[in-house]
């Protein structure tokens, strides 16, 4: 199929020739959900810990002995039925929330999310994503003239897929809010997903297909 490509004046420029099966693939909206949330449960981080007997200070003997005292036998003041002892059934930092993602199911949630996007109007070619200099003013009105954004408006809500060599543009769009830069490599369902306008630069539309 072809895509319109356009400058950084939003001129449209010409066509490039892009993959059916990365551009007009079908829309399966549960095979996205699966693949957008593995990858968010593989973020995930457990942090939640709660002390179990051995991990909590103190106990090295046993506080009474065994017979003859009238109470209850105990071995440790640490056990989980004593005040300040550990926690029997906590949570534990040892946790794995990690799920497996088959690499054509990844490949084809985000087809579905690139087709859906440009049927939507969302996805941009740009000729090049190259700035003249390197610098975070010149991107930030270059990216509101694109969007028709309002004068005082700051949140872009764009992510940038530019070509592998261009290096520059991950410095220079950093600090600007709701924007991101991801190469074709790295791009992923959940950046897909949480960023309103996608703009590619025309080369790295074959390096998505090699992804």
């Amino acid at each position: 199929m072809k895509l319109e490509t356009y400058n950084l004046k939003n001129e449209k420029v010409g066509t490039v020739d892009a993959s059916d099966a990365l551009f007009a693939a079908p829309w399966k909206p549960k095979l996205v959900e699966q693949v957008l949330l593995a990858q968010l449960a593989n973020l995930r981080r457990p942090w939640a810990h709660a002390k179990g007997r051995g991990e909590v200070s103190g106990g090295g003997r046993k506080p009474w002995r065994q017979k003859g005292t009238g109470r209850a036998r105990h071995g440790s003041i640490r056990s989980p039925l004593w005040r300040g002892g550990g926690k029997a059934h906590g949570p534990t930092n040892t946790r794995d929330y990690s799920e497996k993602v088959n690499k054509k199911m990844r490949q084809g949630a985000l087809a579905c999310m690139l087709s859906r996007k440009l049927k939507m109007g969302e996805v941009k070619v740009f000729e090049s994503l190259v700035f003249e200099k390197a610098k975070t003013k010149l991107v930030a009105t270059t990216l509101a003239s694109i969007l028709g954004m309002k004068k005082n408006a700051k949140r872009y809500d764009v992510l940038l897929v530019p070509d592998l060599q261009n290096k520059n543009l991950v410095r220079a769009a950093r600090n600007l809010v709701k924007t991101k830069v991801s190469q074709a490599p790295s791009l992923n369902v959940y950046d897909l997903t949480n960023y309103k306008n996608i703009f590619i630069d025309e080369k790295a539309i074959k390096e998505l297909s090699k992804v």
